[in-house]
């Protein structure tokens, strides 16, 4: 998960200030962990006591408590200082930016496809608990098994293969439109923070990389909500290709001891 980590990290300076050119500083001063951080680690806490609706429930309250200035959504907001355990129908890319540790979870299959159900459901739980419309689940889903796929691709020494595989399945699955490319996206793309509106560019993203730091660069430049799409690029591209060492090293540099030991 430390994909979306990086992804968000990276991503955090150009959220309110678009950019929209791969060029540009990767790690700066500036530079900070978001929510995105944050609920990413606590879903890898309710997977690790079991990954049931209440575990899921009290590590992300556990968690946003412990960070209530990560920059929440104004309705996850409100959830996670309440007394409320019931989700509250939400769209919102929150579901799959906090979704990788999902796509780790099930281990690697003889036959991929024999996973599949299982990321399925271990991302439904992961997003029903906040995020229970079907665009919310759906996104979630959809980037668990981007993952699971390409730990596949990347066990089996065949990425471009199987990113050709996801995207096929993606498209046929959830009715995402992947055949755009993101010098087309680009020009136009603007901040949206449902999973329908921000999901599929962050997965186009990774279909047009070459390597992680190159995957974090299409996603942050395409504008938008930046730390987000970069987070869920950055889970999709750790799976496919990796993390390099100084990348990793960099980033955990900019996380307190409690987060980095969750890791």
């Amino acid at each position: 998960m430390i994909g979306a980590v990086i992804g968000d990290i990276v991503g955090s300076v150009y959220e309110w200030r678009n950019i929209k050119t791969k060029d540009f500083s990767f790690f700066n001063g500036d530079c900070f962990f978001t929510d995105d951080t944050v609920m990413t680690i606590a879903v890898s806490e309710a997977l690790k006591k079991g990954g049931s609706p209440d575990d899921f429930v009290d590590e992300l309250k556990k968690w946003g408590r412990l960070y209530p200035e990560a920059g929440y959504g104004r309705h996850f907001q409100h959830w996670l200082f309440s007394d409320d355990r019931n989700p509250y129908n939400s769209w919102g890319n929150g579901s799959a930016m906090r979704v990788s540790p999902c796509g780790w979870a099930v281990p690697l299959q003889q036959f991929i496809r024999e996973g599949f159900d299982d990321v399925r459901d271990c991302a439904r739980r992961s997003a029903e608990v906040t995020h229970n419309h079907p665009e919310g689940i759906k996104g979630a889903q959809a980037v668990a098994l981007a993952i699971f796929f390409m730990r596949h691709g990347a066990a089996r020494g065949d990425i471009d293969a199987y990113k050709g595989y996801l995207k096929r399945d993606l498209t046929e699955w959830f009715g995402y439109d992947l055949d755009r490319a993101l010098d087309d996206i680009r020009p136009t793309y603007c901040f949206d923070m449902s999973c329908q509106g921000s999901v599929p560019e962050a997965i186009i993203a990774f279909l047009e990389s070459t390597g992680f730091e190159d995957a974090i660069r299409n996603a942050v430049s395409l504008g938008g909500d930046s730390d987000t799409i970069a987070a869920i690029t950055g889970s999709i591209a750790e799976a496919a290709y990796g993390v390099p060492d100084h990348i990793r090293h960099q980033a955990l540099t900019f996380l307190d001891d409690r987060l980095q030991s969750a890791l």
